[in-house]
């Protein structure tokens, strides 16, 4: 008997029948509808894509999903996603955050997933606020922001989301843009199609509590001079005339004019495939306040051992070595005794 073909998918299937609550004007709109529009090209059926998300406004984000979800509690969503990769790797898993909820009382939890090179997709929000808890300053907030927990300056020293990543050795760095759809797009299945962890810083405005964060980044004037879209193999080139570049002067990166005696050949190559992570950081920490424009694309994307797959790997070894065991015969084993 034929087995039917399963239908094309649109972006209207993977829309849940709940109403969207996110404050008019938030970025959280533009990042649902990427998601949407890019996971029917991936041709993978609902009922093996999940999402898992924490605490904060993203992390509303598996109610807006039409296909498994889970709203864990804060922090804890790579540890529950961590569980479900191994018992299911059969499942595409992604993993939504916050700056709040993944660096501050997640960091734990995500810096290990991601070191251990699990197969699940990690999705930053990065708005550099709590939004949820209205205004408070999170783990990214800039030093000196005013908010309602820094009336007089935020004294802590920000947290890089993708620098973070690339130190625990993350096979996928990637950062877009929440206004920024068709890179967001590509970005996004990029991450779908690695192997592995891939962690994706997104942009994102709140346009109720820290409205215009990332203007310098987006303004349609301001932009080409202060990103820098990466592309494997070409030269880091920027501007709107496309006529400045970075390269290194020893171990310090700097802003060149091209021409004038300086070409392409003297500007630094992205090589996003490299197995020393050691430039992927460095762009990593190119700074718009410092003078450089702020790098956006795939960071970094190469293969390493998998733990998920290496446990299972480990569990069936065992199960051939000395079969699939006995709970009873384990708990009733060695020395026992009874708490009258």
């Amino acid at each position: 008997m034929a087995v039917a073909e399963q239908p094309l998918l649109t972006a209207a299937d993977f829309a849940s029948d709940q109403d969207v609550r996110w404050c008019p004007g938030c970025g959280d709109y533009s990042i649902l509808a990427q998601m949407r529009k890019m996971l029917p090209s991936l041709g993978i059926p609902r009922e093996k894509i999940v999402f898992i998300s924490g605490i904060g406004c993203s992390s509303r984000f598996p109610y807006y999903m039409n296909c498994y979800g889970m709203h864990s509690i804060h922090g804890r969503a790579p540890a529950v996603a961590s569980g479900l990769a191994v018992v299911n790797p059969e499942l595409q898993i992604w993993v939504i955050t916050g700056d709040g909820d993944g660096l501050s009382i997640g960091g734990n939890h995500l810096m290990h997933c991601i070191r251990r090179n699990m197969d699940i997709n990690i999705v930053l929000f990065n708005n550099r606020i709590y939004g949820l808890t209205k205004g408070q300053y999170s783990p990214t907030t800039p030093l000196g922001k005013v908010t309602k927990s820094t009336p007089m300056g935020a004294i802590d020293n920000p947290l890089h989301p993708l620098s973070i990543a690339i130190g625990c050795e993350a096979t996928f760095v990637a950062r877009s843009i929440d206004v920024n759809i068709k890179h967001l797009g590509m970005v996004l299945e990029r991450a779908a199609d690695h192997k592995g962890a891939s962690f994706i810083e997104i942009y994102q405005n709140c346009v109720v509590f820290n409205d215009g964060a990332f203007h310098y980044a987006t303004d349609r004037d301001l932009k080409a001079e202060t990103t820098l879209e990466l592309e494997h193999g070409k030269p880091l080139i920027f501007g709107k005339n496309r006529d400045k570049g970075i390269r290194l002067n020893g171990l310090e990166p700097e802003v060149v004019p091209l021409g004038r005696g300086i070409s392409e050949d003297d500007l630094l190559f992205h090589d996003e495939k490299a197995p020393e992570p050691s430039l992927a950081y460095l762009l990593s920490r190119l700074r718009h306040e410092d003078g450089f424009p702020e790098p956006i694309g795939v960071f970094r994307a190469v293969d390493a051992p998998k733990y998920d797959e290496e446990l299972n790997r480990q569990i069936e070894l065992a199960r051939a070595k000395r079969g699939d065991g006995d709970f009873d015969k384990l708990f009733t084993s060695g020395e026992t005794w009874t708490v009258p």
